[in-house]
Formats: C-alpha cells, sequence, structure tokens
C-alpha cells in the first residue's frame, strides 16, 4: 500500500517529510502515511504538494481522477466514485482510524478490507476500547437472498464462500468490549461504512460486481437527507440481524 511513485518524487527533489509537510501545511506525519500507507490526502492539499514536487497529481494520486465533487447536487455529498474500486481502501481505513462514536459496516463480506489491510480487526478493536460503538453486519451464507446476489452477479456459489470467510475474519472480534458482530439476510441494495458523521454508500447495480459499482462519500448536514435516510436503513437491517456467538 506505499506509494512509491511520491517516495520517488520526494527523493529525486530532496524533499523530507517535513519539508514537504511545512511547505503545504500539513503534520510531517501526514505526509508520511501519504508515503508508507498510501493514505490519500484532501485534493486542495494533494494538489500544492504536487506543485512543490513538480509532479501531476493524479500520476502520484490516481484516486482523485475518479472522484467527482458534486456539492451542485447536495452539501451532504461529499464525492461520487464511478466504483469502488477507485477509492483505495487506505482511505477508508484512515476515517476507520479518525472514528470517535460510531464504526457501522453493512457488507455481504467485503473481504477485500482484510485482504488490504491485515491490522483492520485490531484497529476497530482499538477505535471500540477507546469508547467508539463497532457494530458489524455481514450476510449469512445460508439466505436465499446471498444466494441470489451470487447468481445475479454470476459468482455461483463464490459468494457464500465469501461470506463465510468474512465472518472467519471478523470472529475475533466477537465478543471484544464494544463491539459487535451479526449475519443479515437481507437483500443488500448498498454496502454501507459509516465513520461518525460521514457515511460511504457502495451502492449496489444488477448483474454489476460491488467493487465496479458506484461509490457515494456523504457527510450528516442536519437530522434529515441522504445520511439520515442510509443511517436508518442500517438500523433497519441490525434489527433483524442475529448476533454471532462466542466460541
Amino acid at each position: 500500500m506505499q506509494n512509491e511513485r511520491l517516495r520517488a518524487a520526494m527523493a529525486a527533489a530532496g524533499w523530507t517529510h517535513g519539508s514537504l509537510a511545512e511547505e503545504v501545511g500539513v503534520d510531517p506525519k501526514s505526509v508520511e502515511r501519504w508515503v508508507n500507507l498510501g493514505r490519500v490526502p484532501r485534493r486542495k492539499t494533494a494538489v500544492k504538494a504536487a506543485e512543490q514536487l513538480g509532479e501531476d497529481v493524479y500520476a502520484l494520486w490516481p484516486a482523485l481522477r475518479h472522484a467527482r465533487p458534486t456539492r451542485a447536487v447536495s452539501p451532504e455529498v461529499l464525492a461520487l466514485y464511478d466504483q469502488r474500486a477507485d477509492l483505495p481502501v487506505s482511505a477508508l481505513i484512515e476515517l476507520f482510524s479518525r472514528a470517535c462514536d460510531h464504526i457501522d459496516i453493512l457488507v455481504y463480506a467485503a473481504v477485500h478490507l482484510h485482504e488490504a489491510y491485515p491490522r483492520l480487526n485490531a484497529l476497530l478493536g482499538e477505535r471500540a476500547a477507546a469508547g467508539c460503538t463497532v457494530r458489524i453486519a455481514l450476510g449469512d451464507a445460508d439466505s436465499e437472498n446471498v444466494s441470489q446476489r451470487g447468481r445475479e452477479e454470476r459468482f455461483g456459489l463464490g459468494i457464500e464462500s465469501r461470506c463465510r470467510l468474512a465472518l472467519m475474519h471478523f470472529r475475533p472480534l466477537v465478543g471484544a468490549p464494544g463491539v459487535e458482530v451479526r449475519t443479515h439476510g437481507t437483500t443488500l441494495y448498498n454496502s454501507l461504512y459509516r465513520v461518525d458523521d460521514q457515511l460511504l454508500a457502495n451502492t449496489h447495480v444488477w448483474g454489476v460486481s460491488a467493487y465496479a459499482a458506484p461509490f457515494w462519500h456523504l457527510r450528516r448536514q442536519g437530522d434529515k437527507g441522504l445520511f439520515a435516510t442510509y443511517a436508518a436503513s442500517f438500523d433497519a437491517v441490525w434489527s433483524t440481524a442475529t448476533p454471532v456467538q462466542e466460541g
């Protein structure tokens, strides 16, 4: 997940984490995370950094090419990605790491999270220990709706096995203070990732795998609106889900 293009550009021009951070107005640890963890800075900051390095901002951070600001549509919408794959997992991990009150995950499997970031369980446990409520809802591998999704996306039995793999990944968190893992058999219209007052919604499209479907990045703007609608949707699914038992 390291950003080798950024590392090489900084080395070639003689920039350190500290000197580049000072020039663009961020903490040196932020620059370190851009390089070593592949995290993506805010667009305005990325443009300033690219200018100092004499590089194309999109060459340094390709994900910025696919994020389309949509504030004219709604003040709640921070960005729209053409597909989930355009948003690096590191950006989601960055959100998780800053959570103070809530982390909600509603998916069927999302095994890409653990594959890209093996420390995910440790991170979620750390946030829970700091007082954050963590709720994880995974697809019930034996439910008809999961099987139907597999047929629609031409996964065959693959999606059921991915649900079981996801449960295996998250099972070490079962029973951890502040963390609850449940399984659900609902029709998954959207995969949801909520972190406090921000929420990412992977909107599913019939016959299209989740990684190729659009991804919305929302921020709460009051008690009504898109964020509230998706948050209520999570709560509705959660109320029907079955707690995973220890052992």
